[in-house]
């Protein structure tokens, strides 16, 4: 289907319009070099030098309708119009020098009240297939009467910035105009720059209508309740919801709403180092025919070696979220049941699970704790404790008590459980314990389905003032409670007060707005 996008300056007379992914297909073999198709079916592609986001080249266009909602400082790095004009123009003239462009029209949001109309603009069958999975595929009818969009993304990712344009500090530069609705992207052809932009524009819009635009997961059980589970990359927040057990609302992206939950996406986009089938057959088997595969290693037979990082670690697989058998379509819950923050303590000093107060809840929530271990990055030699507020602060607009306040009232007005589940390491830190169980941290997150965690005895954490449940069905007593995993106790003693020192570092700079319930609800020390 063809479209006329001269008024926004695209001259391109060739333009395929949501085309099926075969089509997709095609053109990205034939065009795209290093492009190939696994034996799964899944089209592998590469995204340059870029195989993961680029957050300190992230701008926000400073204009007079935005500047004073957003939280401007080293995640929103302010830009001059006049900058992002140029930058557009820049991206524009780079699209215009292609003889074929793709275009794809969808939506973020699976409840209509307030659902964005999306159109991407790329040169790259890759990206608009990514696309045509993360956001919602419109129906025929809902494409021919799709109108004009809410947002524009143009994605000129083979094309550097310019380094003399005021602001910029690299060949990349990704910008939001929350004024002119657009989004440009320059210097990165990594795909999750688009799906995370779409995120930061809900993150800045759903607050303003009273609406908790949220870094999480969700699912469904038999009886309608509903889970979410917020958590950092690697904390296992799309292993965890993709429980064949329950129907699956989304993996990433929500809003919660009056009415309830919602997914923001149209599909799921999962890290796949390590992947095998026998620990994770619903995301193993949903990599196939359809959806994309970035930055993984081929074998002679076109099989994937996920154990390959030889590109990078952050190999990943996007596809639509209809290739999960258990989703639930349209992806819309209830009222949260039980809220879950997932931790990966690699200090191994917090409980695998702990109930939250509100007050508690709140905290962590806007601590969002987790931890690194060595060899993820250069210069890593030991677990490094890692902060991010409301566990997504790269795409948080607002200030993170903006976020919290809208937890707390939701959580206060439909009674819904916290809890603190760490799937990191237990009997020691990283290099001296072993990576908790997925076996026993599914166990717990079926009790708490279950609601058999609410009734268990618990026990306070002596450092961290939390209440730890001391029996879980599926899960060894002594594994419950840290301090009894570790064989030199003081080495314990003395990480736990290290970790708590952290928090209450880190937990600082928001004491100035935080309330007196809140600021007691941290570690004791």
């Amino acid at each position: 289907m063809s479209l006329d996008l001269t008024k926004l300056g695209i001259t391109v007379k060739t333009i395929f319009r949501n085309p099926s992914p075969a089509a997709l297909y095609e053109h990205a073999l034939r065009n795209e070099p290093g492009t190939a198709i696994a034996s799964n079916g899944a089209v592998v592609a590469m995204s340059g030098a870029k195989t993961g986001r680029s957050p300190k080249d992230k701008r926000i266009v400073e204009n007079d309708a935005s500047k004073n909602d957003i939280w401007w400082g080293e995640i929103n790095i302010k830009l001059e119009p006049q900058s992002f004009r140029a930058n557009r123009e820049r991206a524009v003239d780079y699209l215009n020098l292609k003889p074929r462009l793709f275009v794809i029209d969808g939506y973020a949001g699976w409840d209509p009240e307030y659902r964005l109309k999306v159109r991407v603009i790329c040169e790259r069958a890759y990206h608009a297939l990514f696309m045509h999975n993360m956001l919602i595929r419109p129906t025929a009818d809902e494409l021919a009467q799709f109108g004009e969009p809410d947002y524009v993304i143009y994605n000129s990712g083979r094309f550097p910035a310019n380094r003399n344009t005021p602001g910029m500090t690299s060949k990349t530069s990704i910008d939001l105009n929350l004024e002119t609705r657009e989004f440009v992207i320059l210097g990165s052809e990594y795909a999750g720059e688009m799906k995370k932009g779409i995120f930061t524009v809900m993150n800045y819009v759903m607050p303003k209508v009273g609406v908790l635009s949220m870094h999480c997961s969700a699912n469904e059980g038999d009886d309608g309740d509903t889970a979410i589970f917020f958590g950092l990359s690697g904390t296992g927040k799309t292993t965890l919801s993709a429980n064949p057990s329950r129907a699956l609302i989304g993996d990433d992206e929500h809003c919660w709403t009056e009415q309830g939950v919602f997914n923001i996406e149209g599909g799921c986009y999962a890290k796949v180092i390590d992947l095998s089938e026998a620990k994770e057959p619903e995301i193993f088997h949903a990599l196939r025919f359809g959806s994309v595969l970035e930055n993984v290693v081929l074998d002679e037979h076109r099989d994937v070696d996920y154990h390959d990082i030889s590109i990078t670690e952050n190999t990943r697989g996007s596809y639509p979220i209809e290739y999960i058998p258990h989703a639930k379509i349209p992806c819309v819950g209830g009222h949260p049941r039980d809220i879950v923050f997932l931790t990966c303590d690699a200090f191994s000093v917090l409980p695998p699970v702990s109930h939250l107060t509100p007050a508690q809840a709140m905290y962590h929530f806007i601590l969002g704790y987790t931890a690194k271990v060595a060899g993820t990055e250069v210069g890593i030699t030991e677990p490094e404790a890692t902060f991010s507020s409301c566990f997504g602060a790269p795409f948080l607009v607002w200030h993170p008590t903006k976020y919290a306040e809208l937890l707390a009232e939701k959580m206060r007005k439909h009674k819904a459980n916290a809890w603190l589940v760490n799937t990191g390491w237990s009997g020691g830190p990283y290099g001296i314990g072993e990576r908790m169980s997925l076996t026993y941290t599914r166990a717990i997150i079926d009790a708490i389905h279950a609601g058999t965690l609410l009734d268990a005895p618990t026990v306070t954490d002596p450092v961290f003032g939390l209440a730890v449940p001391t029996a879980c069905p599926g899960v060894p007593s002594e594994v419950l409670i840290p301090k009894n995993t570790w064989a030199d106790q003081a080495a314990y003693e003395k990480t736990a007060r290290k970790l708590a020192a952290l928090f209450r570092e880190n937990f600082a700079k928001y004491e100035d707005v935080a309330s007196d319930e809140i600021k007691a609800a941290g570690p004791r020390l």
